[in-house]
């Protein structure tokens, strides 16, 4: 089992603070479920774990290695954006084995969800088909930890649905960490849940904390 370790990030632009002293831990074996309002910062939390943006304060460590560059986190943690990220004139199947290993690679040729554009290149294919590639490239990476930030945005339930399931199994051997605004996908299939606001992030037990926090409406 790995354990990724979050700890002591703070994040401000301007006067305007958007992440004090957080503290998040993962094991592989676990999803964990960050939701949020437009704007709480959990794409900016995802990035300096990532670490394509800086925190003011920040210590990020997986198992016993402090990761402080892109290349300590090499196969060890992905980030699924919200913006496109791929290459545009590579083949789909190229694309695919650079992400993964032999095995997942094999399952991804496969899959019913790559299929009918599988031997394309991004470029040719629609945003919906492109997203769905993006989810599916990182959920099968080579990486431990996997950061999807918005994954189920503009996909069909039934895609979602697919998604879901896949992203349950291969939990087995990673750890997720997820945030969409589509909540009740990232409650079905989430281990633990937090909401990240005021700059805090809040563990939540139910949805009657959700309306507390003014996150949910209290009528629902």
């Amino acid at each position: 089992m790995s354990t990724l370790h979050v700890d002591s990030v703070t994040k401000s632009f301007g006067e305007k603070k958007v992440l004090e002293d957080i503290y998040l831990g993962c094991k592989t074996g676990e999803i964990i479920g960050i939701l949020g309002r437009n704007g709480s910062g959990k794409s900016t939390l995802f990035q300096i774990i990532f670490g394509t943006m800086k925190g003011d304060g920040q210590y990020v460590k997986v198992n016993d290695v402090i990761v402080r560059s892109q290349f300590d986190r090499k196969n060890r943690i992905s980030y699924l954006p919200q913006s496109s990220f791929l290459p545009q004139n590579i083949r789909i199947k190229k694309l695919i084995s650079l992400f993964c290993d032999k095995a997942d690679s094999a399952k991804l040729f496969q899959s019913e969800l790559l299929q009918p554009f599988i031997n394309e290149i991004p470029r040719n294919i629609s945003s919906g088909e492109l997203r769905i590639l993006e989810v599916l490239l990182i959920i099968f990476s080579k990486a431990e930890f996997i950061l999807l930030d918005e994954p189920f945005h503009s996909l069909s339930p039934k895609i979602v649905s697919s998604i879901k399931n896949m992203i349950k199994k291969q939990s087995e051997n990673k750890g997720f960490i997820i945030s969409d605004h589509q909540y009740q996908d990232v409650l079905d299939i989430s281990d633990r849940i937090y909401l990240l606001s005021d700059a805090y992030l809040k563990p939540i037990k139910d949805l009657t904390e959700l309306q507390r926090f003014n996150y949910l409406p209290k009528n629902i």
